[in-house]
């Protein structure tokens, strides 16, 4: 049972938590919780390193940082104590959590969970502070924004465990944003790789590389509200999963930023250097478009989407690059990404036809495109992106009241 800052942000939310996990426990499970650190408490952290230093060490942010998610875990032990059962919370390094070296953002290698089968065998409730592990170094490691989900899904899978629910502030994935499109439906199931997709493109409710762990070691999750007991969504094996919608989902992100390099060299080499320093500085790079040069020693253009927060540590990974082949660089932060994601998109033809048809409707200009085989990507301008939102899932007929019936070929759908 995995619980979000917001499930755990005061005193109360605490206490609900902990009456939910002795519920399970209740019921003869054996119950392991990650919890998320209150509220705001990261930002605030993030704060206070900020005041005294502009650029943060990153061990030293890493040994700040875990500590809220542990002020969580004790505060929920305490209360399940009162409850009449025994509680242990355990920090990300006590329960197992072996990463690799990478500050702020590491991955997860191994759980060597031994601590936490003895606590349950001793019939605890073991409580795990997410977010967090230690390095091969032995040093305390933090994984990165969401990383909660994947410290639930990897406990998880190192105990085998029946299922690992993620309660957050929603009752489950939407086929849209709820405060975009209040008529989104509530999808029941989705496939593993339907979700990878949906986080990719600006799907808060799972963080990515949660859903990736889950897939690869096939751990169950059930996202479900941590304020009410109905079922949520069950993210699911593609082999667990029926006939598959033409359309699951319309997600959207405005974190976004553009790099465009102006003045890329024509020969063998050139975009290789400019993705490897980003790959170096840890940048994840989107959508990447580069223009044919026309006529000899003309020079190209390339323009790439990463998240926003990247955008600082990419400008400063490329500047020896860009002095090196004489480049130009300009960045673009008022863009955003409108995408479609569905299974069924593979067997039916005419689904980016639609797309674009319903964004020229709206008079929506699209600067940029990535596919996948069930994905269609839109960058656009950011302001414009709740109406682009509101339209796709209109025209693809996504609410709860809309009947689902396929379009003729090649048709928008009404």
């Amino acid at each position: 049972m995995k619980f979000g800052g917001t499930s755990v942000a005061d005193a109360e939310r605490i206490k609900r938590a902990a009456r939910r996990i002795v519920a399970q426990r209740e019921q003869g499970k054996r119950v392991v919780a990650v919890l998320s650190a209150r509220g705001h408490t990261t930002d605030e952290l993030i704060k206070a390193a900020e005041e005294v230093s502009p650029h943060p060490d990153p061990r030293e942010m890493d040994m700040l940082l875990s500590t809220g998610e542990r002020i969580s875990c004790a505060l929920c032990a305490m209360a399940i104590n009162d409850l009449g059962h025994k509680a242990i919370s355990l920090t990300g390094s006590q329960a197992g959590i072996v990463t690799d070296t990478s500050h702020t953002r590491a991955r997860i290698l191994d759980v060597r969970a031994d601590r936490i089968r003895q606590a349950l065998d001793e019939d605890m409730i073991v409580l795990v502070a997410g977010f967090q592990g230690v390095s091969t170094s032995l040093d305390v490691t933090t994984l990165g924004r969401g990383g909660s989900d994947t410290t639930a899904v990897a406990v998880a899978a190192a105990l085998n465990a029946e299922v690992c629910e993620i309660y957050t502030d929603v009752r489950g994935v939407y086929s849209a944003d709820p405060r975009l499109v209040p008529d989104a439906r509530k999808l029941p199931v989705v496939s593993f790789e339907e979700m990878l997709e949906m986080a990719a493109s600006g799907a808060k409710v799972l963080q990515l590389r949660s859903v990736e762990y889950a897939r690869t070691h096939g751990v169950r999750i059930h996202c479900r509200a941590s304020f009410e007991d109905g079922p949520g969504t069950f993210v699911i094996g593609e082999d667990e999963t029926m006939e598959h919608p033409l359309i699951t989902a319309v997600t959207h992100s405005t974190d976004e930023a553009r790099i465009t390099l102006t003045g890329v060299p024509d020969r063998p080499g050139a975009a290789a250097s400019v993705f490897e320093a980003l790959a170096a500085a840890g940048c994840n790079v989107d959508t990447i478009i580069q223009n044919e040069p026309k006529g000899d020693g003309a020079e190209a253009e390339l323009s790439f989407t990463i998240p926003s927060e990247d955008l600082r540590d990419a400008e400063v990974a490329l500047a020896p690059v860009i002095t090196e082949h004489g480049m130009r660089i300009g960045t673009d932060q008022q863009i955003g990404k409108v995408s479609i994601i569905g299974a069924g998109m593979r067997s039916h033809p005419g689904v980016a036809a639609s797309v674009f048809r319903t964004l020229a409707t709206q008079e929506i200009n699209i600067e940029m495109i990535s596919t996948s085989p069930i994905k269609i990507s839109c960058i656009i301008r950011a302001e414009r992106v709740p109406e682009a939102v509101r339209a796709l899932h209109s025209a693809f007929q996504l609410s709860e009241t809309d009947i689902h019936e396929d379009p003729p070929m090649g048709q928008t759908p009404r």
